[in-house]
């Protein structure tokens, strides 16, 4: 039952983010079991070709109403097209109001997706091929109830057009 909600979610979300043309880049990778261990670090190459365009990046997270905390460390590693280290950054990112445990982001059943700005108006210096591993930075290992980690990279488009 749990593998049936969690594919109708991942095809609704699929459904509504393909309709997005600004969107540059998407994608997200499943944590087995929902167990997300500290050694799990998943990747993301994203392919720039137009660096006079300006992008706002997101993490986009799925946990269940099970995840124990309102909160979730973030370290994300940044290089650029020569693998040179652009950012090594600890954030804090929010899943629920820290008083009333109220879920934010998008629901379904027990099930919450969220899309979180790590970059605004950001502008990339070279084309070419830019790199994100993202890895939890929680004292928790395994952190439970994550099922997936992503990021989107989206085209930031100037009002009324």
């Amino acid at each position: 039952m749990k593998f049936i909600r969690l594919a109708v979610v991942s095809l609704f979300c699929l459904f509504l983010s393909s309709c997005d043309e600004n969107v540059v880049y998407k994608a997200h990778e499943d944590i087995d079991d929902g167990l997300w261990y500290i050694k799990n670090k998943p990747v993301f190459k994203v392919e720039i070709t137009d660096t006079t365009q300006v992008y706002n990046i997101y993490y986009l997270l799925r946990n269940t109403l099970q995840y124990p905390y309102y909160n979730l460390y973030l370290t994300r590693n940044f290089t650029g097209p020569d693998q040179k280290l652009i950012s090594n950054t600890l954030e804090e990112v929010y899943l629920s109001n820290e008083t009333t445990g109220k879920p934010y982001g998008h629901g379904l059943g027990d099930l919450f997706d969220h899309k979180i700005p790590f970059l605004k108006n950001y502008r990339f210096q070279r084309s070419g091929t830019y790199t994100f591993t993202l890895s939890q930075s929680m004292r928790q290992n395994p952190l439970p109830f994550v099922m997936s980690v992503g990021i989107s990279v989206e085209k930031v488009v100037p009002p009324g057009n």
